[in-house]
């Protein structure tokens, strides 16, 4: 009888011993998991989009055995992290131009936070739907932005809300919450959201707060007065008890150039209080945005015909030009020349040079009037994007060894050619990873890798990704630690990032040999008010 048994048994034991079907083993690796750990040398098995196996590789093991994968990558000692996570991008508008992403892609992002600054569909359940129906290169999760919640309300008055109207704005964010949004962003410094106050922000955070989400604000000021800025968003988030990401953290302005020893003294204090404060950074000294930024908030209320009949009067016009003219004497500036136009629909000549440069171009006086007249002009006939070079490399340099900082590019999905953008879409990741990593030094890789993963996914709250663990969904790279580099620059930004030799999104190959194959397996990443709901 046990003989029997014996042999009942036998062909049960040689199943047990079967490899297992999976999708992809990734081997001999440097693996860095994002948790801040050192690496270690170990192989990654993936099946149904998620990470199913991690093991350290050794010559004994007989770990690799067990599986049957459909393909096999050698990273041949390459590092293995995992994909990367922009909190601060820009990409409405863009997903139609190019569904691939392959400025994020190429970068090694596998997963974006859009609706920042306070710009954002305001219905998120409708732009997540068109999202699913797209589907993306890349994972997109939104924040719901306040000057759009606004507009949608108010318009562009600058006023307060009544109490209906901020009933209304209230509302809205909780649809958001409830649709799927990460949280509340603000753009203080963008119309109309310059014209609100602090208890009108205070009451939109307080219906992200309910359902988990966190407060992102480009704050009402990142020069002459940043630390009343930072102050007011430390205050959003003490009375409403929200988390708090300061966004694309900087000083800009000659004259501002060293503070960022005092404001991120602030950052750690108010966290040493117990506030749950982070921020993100780009690692460039110049910024971008739009061109209207240096025109008076008050000229730009109301609509694009208020503000092309204001400044065809001559009172706003030298009001304007005072204005240009104080803010160059602060910086130490004799004309316009760090306002440089990145892309203006009604004359592509502009793009790539300074407001100095197109108005000599024009055949003006070589004067600041003439120059803040350039500038009129530009904002009369519907505005341009514009890069602007104000920041010292010594405050990026200081920002970037913050610990509680992430790699952000404050970018949209970059199409080839289109106008002379700010290399940030490109490179942010790369250039991290090449310049100051490996060149510079100012922190360790594992460290770096930290900022761009879970320490965004802690944030945000993206549960299941950050981390190379078993069970989390499987966005990876793979890349050359000696090689990755940013190639985009000022003056030439189109230039993909080079080094990232495989990406993996959702577990499917996107990048393959350092080519992006076609794959699409982004999907949408719901916040915690839709996954509660």
């Amino acid at each position: 009888m046990k003989k029997l048994l014996v042999i009942l048994c036998w062909p049960g034991l040689l199943l047990a011993q079967a490899p297992t079907p999976c999708a992809l083993l990734i081997k001999n690796g440097k693996i860095i998991d994002g948790s801040g750990n050192s690496w270690y040398r170990g192989n990654l098995v993936i099946d149904n989009g998620k990470i199913v196996s991690i093991f350290r590789a050794a010559a004994n093991s007989n770990e690799e055995k067990k599986w049957q994968p459909t393909r096999v990558i050698d990273a041949q000692d390459k590092i293995i992290a995992p994909g990367f996570i922009d909190v601060h991008t820009h990409i409405e508008g863009d997903e139609k131009r190019d569904p691939e992403a392959k400025s994020f892609i190429y970068d090694g992002v596998t997963t974006c936070v859009t609706g920042n600054c306070g710009l954002s569909q305001v219905d998120v359940n409708h732009y997540y739907n068109f999202i699913d129906s797209l589907q993306l290169s890349i994972n997109v999760t939104m924040l719901i932005g306040h000057n759009d919640i606004r507009r949608a309300v108010m318009g562009r008055a600058n006023r307060d809300a009544t109490d209906q109207e901020q009933l209304q704005m209230e509302q809205l964010v909780e649809k958001a919450m409830r649709d799927g949004a990460v949280g509340l962003s603000t753009g203080l410094i963008y119309i109309p959201g310059t014209f609100s106050k602090t208890p009108e922000i205070i009451g939109l955070a307080k219906k992200a707060a309910a359902f988990g989400g966190v407060y992102a604000t480009h704050m009402r000021d990142e020069g002459d007065s940043v630390t009343q800025a930072i102050e007011e968003a430390l205050t959003i988030g003490r009375e409403a008890s929200i988390p708090v990401q300061l966004s694309h953290f900087k000083l800009s302005g000659q004259q501002n150039w060293g503070r960022s020893k005092t404001t991120i003294a602030m950052v750690e204090q108010a966290r040493a209080q117990g506030m749950d404060v982070t921020i993100d950074q780009y690692p460039y000294t110049a910024s971008s945005t739009s061109i209207n930024t240096l025109i008076p908030d008050e000229i730009l209320a109301d609509g694009q015909d208020s503000i092309r009949a204001r400044l065809k009067r001559p009172e706003v016009r030298n009001y304007v030009t005072e204005a240009i003219q104080k803010r160059l004497k602060k910086r130490g500036l004799k004309h316009v020349s760090y306002a440089v136009v990145a892309s203006f629909g009604p004359d592509s000549t502009y793009n790539g040079k300074s407001i100095e440069a197109i108005n000599l171009q024009l055949g003006n006086k070589h004067r600041v009037k003439e120059e803040a007249n350039v500038v009129m002009d530009i904002v009369s006939r519907g505005g341009a994007s514009a890069v602007f070079h104000g920041m010292g490399e010594e405050d990026v340099t200081r920002i970037m060894r913050y610990p509680f900082n992430m790699i952000a590019s404050d970018a949209g999905i970059r199409v080839f050619n289109a106008g002379v953008p700010h290399p940030r879409g490109y490179g942010t990741n790369a250039r991290v990873l090449g310049r100051y990593v490996r060149e510079k030094k100012v922190m360790e890789l594992e460290e770096a890798i930290r900022r761009m993963t879970s320490l965004p996914a802690q944030k945000f709250q993206l549960v299941d990704r950050g981390l190379l663990q078993p069970g989390m969904a499987a966005d990876i790279v793979i890349f050359d630690e000696q090689k990755v580099i940013d190639l985009s620059s000022f003056e030439k930004p189109h230039a993909y990032s080079i080094g990232f030799e495989y990406v993996i999104v959702n577990g499917k190959i996107t990048v393959d040999q350092q080519k992006h194959n076609g794959t699409r397996a982004g999907k949408v990443l719901y916040g915690p008010g839709k996954l509660k709901s």
